[in-house]
């Protein structure tokens, strides 16, 4: 693995409600062979999943705010480190530092709703294609189709996790046209062997993003199911890491902007 320079764009590190801790990810890393890490903040340290009802609060914001310095204080000698900003429904685009290569957009359909009609998810939005930073985007099917087609702005690129899995699945947005859009991609975190391989068939691999979506998925496995695909090594280059640096517009030796 060491001919392939690899970012791992799909990680959950963070230490308030949950314990997913850096120094348990990073040997995980290392073990791989895995040189960058896209970290983005627990979900449940931004809101509280399980309660429908969830209203936002200043201790929540706290908490986010707290999540998001864990992952800017981190430094590493050996791996770069890729902070992800988790935005919810006070739509902080003040605390969207330039420290942050992507924005995580996260709602599973139990959990309680973004609200689109707030005018600050639009200057959210209109600080996101400022920055030209990429989404990582997991949302309802429903919502998916909507924020990309009523409230995604011109040159912002969505990427949707898992292949869509947990947006619908692959085939339904496959269906409804998703794929083909330009500004659309997808990352490959716990996603079928066939799924990637259809998606590989049909829209190519210039838009495809590895990531585990540890502690989900382990690093190592996932990043198995992309090598075990045997692509041409310029292929599995950009999946593994070129095309995340292409997206978050690194530097040209795989460094973060200012680092």
């Amino acid at each position: 693995m060491a001919e392939f320079r690899i970012i791992d764009g799909h990680l959950h590190c963070g230490c308030q409600h949950v314990s997913w801790l850096w120094e348990d990810l990073r040997p995980l890393l290392e073990l791989a062979g895995i040189k960058g890490a896209g970290l983005i903040p627990p979900v449940e340290d931004v809101y509280d999943r399980y309660d429908p009802d969830f209203t936002d609060a200043p201790e929540w914001q706290d908490s986010r705010r707290r999540a998001h310095r864990y992952l800017l204080d981190l430094k590493d000698p050996d791996i770069v480190i890729y902070p992800y900003f988790f935005v919810w429904n006070d739509f902080a685009w003040e605390d969207l530092g330039p420290e942050f290569v992507a924005i995580k957009w996260h709602r599973h359909d139990i959990e309680p709703p973004y609200h689109y009609d707030d005018p600050r998810c639009r200057e959210f939005l209109e600080a996101v294609q400022a920055r030209k930073l990429p989404i990582l985007l997991e949302e309802t099917f429903y919502n998916t189709l909507f924020f990309i087609e009523k409230l995604l702005p011109p040159g912002v690129p969505v990427v949707i996790p898992h292949l869509g899995n947990l947006s619908g699945g692959y085939r339904t947005l496959d269906r409804a046209g998703l794929w083909e859009l330009p500004q659309v991609h997808a990352d490959t975190a716990l996603a079928g062997r066939n799924d990637i391989e259809a998606y590989l068939s049909r829209y190519g691999h210039s838009r495809l993003i590895f990531g585990s979506d540890y502690p989900f998925g382990l690093p190592s496995h996932e990043l198995r199911k992309i090598l075990d695909l045997d692509l041409p090594k310029e292929q599995a280059q950009a999946v593994l890491g070129d095309n995340f640096r292409r997206l978050c517009r690194l530097g040209e030796n795989g460094v973060q902007p200012g680092s």
